[in-house]
């Protein structure tokens, strides 16, 4: 016999990894009811003496069908929500019968579950008012109830495997935040945690998990998951966030439904299947049913909604149309349901910011779901991805400065223009003049890009408040000089309206209504693109005013010498000027990926043959909103100092 289980023990190991990988994405209808032929686990009242509470105590123990004290199993502790007791998940969930099916269909390990009583009190009924102090604080109290008096009943009552790979925690709602905060909190005596819609008594994700690290190593498995029309997603998805940035494998498991029993089930039907067996961490972003809905979105749009291996699903309705695509660069078509609505799941995306359309019978339209933004030469809509390194320009509890709308009348076009500029927090309360960065978006964009799609107040909110950056003002300008952008952009005469612009118009408005210092030294030209070559052509022209240039995936055209052709003979004579009088010159690329890439290696070589001294960078990504996000958290950190 003994020769035989031995010979079993490398086929279940590599079943359990087979089995994770064919794993159903949902419970099936009917999945929680009797099954003819299926053998039944057992469930037990059992009684403990708590030191803890002072009391003996109950719990339901589900033992699985062939039970045998000669064998020893692992153990799940599954907890009920605030309103329930030990009996909650066995009335409204009936888990004994689905361990049951699991084990019949050969999708689960054989486990003892243990369901315990988590309102840690003397009457710890759930009668009279569930939410009074002394109830909710019970909740709290069965931490020590749990780990001082009921595991080791369980392991003295039952042939149980004592280490920590071998025992799960698990919870709904109130339950649910429990195991998050006892599994996490106690990561010695718990490899597996779940929590299924996970209530607010669920500590901050940083309380949680104070030292990534660690639970990277310790963590067989972490569950998360929750019903999309659930008002307690936020809780779940606060610690998915966390989770995600600092690189914490996990499950976010997102399905249609409210707080009920419909998600807990399922969530149990899923979370134990991946019990006690060897995890594919990798393919953990696979297993949900919905994505979250992009921050970009509009208020309560569920949709696009961002799957956790950054595939997009995009949905919307014209059901007079004939043909709906989604456009992010590659068309992708969608596909029409009896409804009217169009739906349709990209390949993975990118991470940050990104620009589409909707194209409805060929017609480019904004998706009404989603914020817009200028872009593109037009209004377009723009989808976040989530981005792991992008904490720098997270929204945080820090000092907060103003992005300010300013109309001025222009001195060099006698036109009335726009610029939005950044002030630090606490500006209107300083005495001194605070050094001005004048910074410039790319074709096809405005005044606004910076603003919105380049979250400078918020990189410059947290550089500043982490010391890392001067309290500065930032000028966002509209670098569109009545072409349009784009190409319309790169030509002398619209770099001369520019310069004058800079210089006529929006200095001296600055200079006159925000407390800015004057001299070269306290003023910085930065820009991306189009506003590359603006800062090129007004920035090395006149280092006398600007002490700092930023150049941002840009580049003289190498095919177009008339318009290169006096920049570089200014720095041909000039190179000795321009290096004295630069504190700091940053040119700086998206990687071979970056548009502008081919064009930049050119002029950089025609910089080093004139011997002019600058940083050079790259940040790979391309010619995208992230590269150059991190351009200005880059830039920002050595001006001025």
């Amino acid at each position: 016999m003994l020769k035989i289980f031995l010979f079993l023990i490398p086929f279940l190991a590599g079943w359990g990894a087979f089995a994770q990988n064919n794993t159903a994405k949902e419970m099936p209808k009917g999945f929680d009811v009797p099954r003819q032929g299926v053998a039944a686990g057992r469930i037990d009242t059992v009684s403990y003496k708590s030191k803890t509470v002072g009391t003996v105590r109950k719990a339901l123990v589900y033992t699985p069908p062939g039970y045998s004290k000669r064998v020893r199993y692992p153990v799940l502790y599954l907890l009920h929500g605030i309103g329930g007791d030990e009996k909650e998940w066995l009335k409204g969930g009936n888990p004994q019968l689905i361990l049951d099916n699991l084990y019949a269909d050969g999708k689960i390990e054989p486990m003892i579950v243990v369901m315990p009583n988590g309102r840690a009190m003397k009457d710890d009924r759930a009668t009279g008012n569930i939410m009074a102090a002394d109830k909710v604080a019970a909740f709290t109290t069965f931490e020590q109830d749990l780990l001082t008096d009921l595991i080791p009943f369980v392991e003295s009552k039952y042939p149980v495997l004592t280490d920590r790979e071998h025992r799960a925690i698990a919870g709904l709602s109130m339950g649910g935040g429990q195991s998050l905060n006892f599994g996490l909190g106690n990561l010695d005596k718990f490899a597996w945690v779940g929590g299924f819609s996970s209530a607010p008594n669920t500590k901050k994700p940083e309380e949680l998990i104070p030292d990534p690290a660690a639970a990277r190593r310790k963590l067989k498995l972490l569950w998360l998951s929750c019903g999309d029309d659930d008002r307690l997603i936020t809780f779940s998805k606060r610690t998915h966030d966390y989770l995600f940035v600092n690189d914490v494998p996990h499950v976010y498991y997102v399905e249609p439904g409210v707080h009920d029993f419909k998600v807990w089930k399922n969530g149990l039907f899923m979370f134990s299947q991946f019990l006690f067996k060897p995890v594919d961490i990798k393919s953990l972003n696979q297993y949900t049913i919905l994505g979250s809905p992009a921050e970009t979105n509009i208020r309560s749009a569920k949709y696009p909604q961002i799957l956790p291996d950054n595939r997009v699903v995009f949905r919307t309705k014209a059901p007079g149309a004939q043909r709906v695509q989604v456009d992010l660069g590659k068309k992708y078509d969608m596909v029409k349901d009896t409804a009217g609505f169009w739906s349709v799941t990209t390949d993975s995306i990118g991470e940050g910011f990104h620009y589409y359309s909707l194209l409805i019978d060929g017609v480019a339209l904004a998706d009404p779901a989603s914020e817009t933004f200028y872009g593109m030469g037009r209004m377009a809509s723009g989808i976040e991805i989530p981005f792991k390194g992008g904490g720098y320009y997270a929204l945080r509890d820090v000092p907060h400065g103003d992005i300010r709308v300013k109309k001025y009348l222009s001195k060099a076009s006698n036109a009335w223009r726009e610029m939005c500029v950044y002030t630090p927090p606490g500006y209107d309360q300083l005495a001194e003049k605070l050094p001005v960065l004048y910074l410039l978006h790319g074709g096809g964009e405005d005044q606004r890009g910076w603003a919105t799609q380049g979250r400078t107040g918020l990189i410059l909110d947290n550089l500043i408040a982490e010391g890392k950056a001067k309290p500065m003002v930032v000028v966002m300008m509209d670098g569109n000089m009545g072409g349009g952008g784009g190409i319309a952009g790169f030509n002398e005469n619209a770099l001369k309206m520019f310069e004058n612009e800079l210089k006529q118009g929006v200095m001296p408005f600055v200079e006159g209504n925000f407390s800015v210092r004057t001299d070269a030294q306290g003023r910085a030209l930065a820009g991306l693109s189009m506003g590359g070559l603006q800062t090129l052509y007004a920035g090395v022209k006149n280092t006398d005013q600007f002490a700092y240039l930023g150049v941002f995936s840009s580049g003289w055209f190498a095919n177009n010498a008339e318009l290169s052709k006096s920049h570089y003979a200014l720095i041909e004579g000039n190179s000795n000027n321009i290096n004295t009088n630069l504190k700091h010159f940053r040119i700086s690329m998206g990687g071979q990926k970056d548009i502008a890439y081919e064009n930049c290696k050119v002029m950089l070589a025609k910089y080093d043959k004139a011997g002019i001294r600058y940083q050079y960078s790259e940040y790979p990504g391309g010619h995208t909103w992230p590269v150059w996000r991190h351009d200005l958290f880059e830039f920002a950190q050595v001006l001025f100092k």
